[in-house]
């Protein structure tokens, strides 16, 4: 098993830094840049299943810097895709988001919702969708797109409202600020969204789909935050945050995805109640070591 991290000075490997020896024989860490396709190609050289997850996320951060986004996400998947179709990659799975519905038209949001790109980093992921599509269309590259909605748990990055709500609570904050808490979303925790992978990656039926991992339930950050609140054994108030609010045209007010589809294709069903992934990612949190990486003072775009 490969795992590609980006490369940097001091060969810090992120999250796999904090993997148990055990782990870590059977792992061949490769460091390099989704970005240059020569490094791409190479790491993903004697690779059958290739799951392609490198991506810049955070959607204040695309405001400021579109330029990023486009080269890390659109060129980022091509490069991915070129490399696939070279190597006569058995099977390419690809990470889209549930942004990239915007909005919610219908609920629940099958594959066959609209896109809308209500922000820059939603727009480079309709792109690298529609890249990945193309390359099943004009070469028969075996890609399926994946498309989870909210992942949340632990080691979650810092910049989602979950952790930024846990981190406050465990620093003993009397305020919470947050953005907009009308918002409703779809949260799937990560051992399902991983099952959800995994299932997607043994079914030949999902070559050429796009195809959604969905609980197929919503809860508004409002609701998210007062049972947090509730969990965590806090008493703070909710305050909102004029910088972590996004443009009135830019938020997704509805997320509620439909997994049908998956459940056709794998059997694929949710086995984490939201209240559980919670306090297990809660649980995680109160562990100093992994609480001490995250910084609860810092607004994360």
């Amino acid at each position: 098993m490969r795992a590609f991290v980006q490369y940097n000075s001091a060969g810090r490997q992120g999250w796999l830094d904090s993997l148990s020896e055990s782990l870590r024989k059977d792992l061949d860490v490769f460091s390099g840049d989704v970005r240059d396709p020569n490094g791409v190609a190479t790491a993903m050289l004697s690779c059958d299943v290739v799951f392609h997850l490198a991506a810049l996320i955070g959607i204040p951060y695309s405001y400021y810097s579109p330029d990023s986004y486009v080269d890390v996400n659109v060129k980022g998947t091509l490069n991915v895709l070129q490399a696939a179709r070279r190597l006569n990659t058995e099977r390419v799975l690809v990470t889209s988001t549930s942004e990239t519905y915007g909005t919610a038209q219908f609920v629940p949001i099958t594959e066959a919702h609209m896109r809308q790109g209500q922000s820059p980093y939603s727009a480079t992921k309709i792109a690298a969708d529609s890249l990945a599509e193309s390359f099943f269309r004009s070469f028969e590259l075996p890609v399926t797109i994946v498309r989870p909605f909210n992942t949340y748990g632990p080691r979650q990055s810092a910049r989602a409202i979950i952790p930024t709500i846990i981190t406050q609570a465990l620093a003993g904050k009397q305020e919470f600020k947050l953005g907009s808490l009308h918002p409703t979303r779809d949260l799937v925790f990560v051992k399902d969204t991983a099952q959800g992978f995994i299932k997607l990656a043994e079914s030949d039926l999902a070559i050429g789909r796009e195809v959604n991992i969905a609980t197929e339930t919503e809860i508004s950050m409002q609701a998210l935050a007062e049972l947090l609140i509730e969990m965590t054994g806090t008493r703070a108030k909710l305050v909102a945050d004029e910088q972590r609010i996004r443009p009135e045209r830019s938020e997704v007010e509805r997320l509620l995805g439909s997994a049908r589809l998956l459940q056709e294709l794998t059997g694929w069903k949710p086995t984490t109640s939201l209240r559980d992934g919670l306090a297990e990612t809660i649980a995680w949190f109160r562990k100093p070591e992994n609480l001490n990486r995250y910084r609860p003072d810092v607004y994360h775009v």
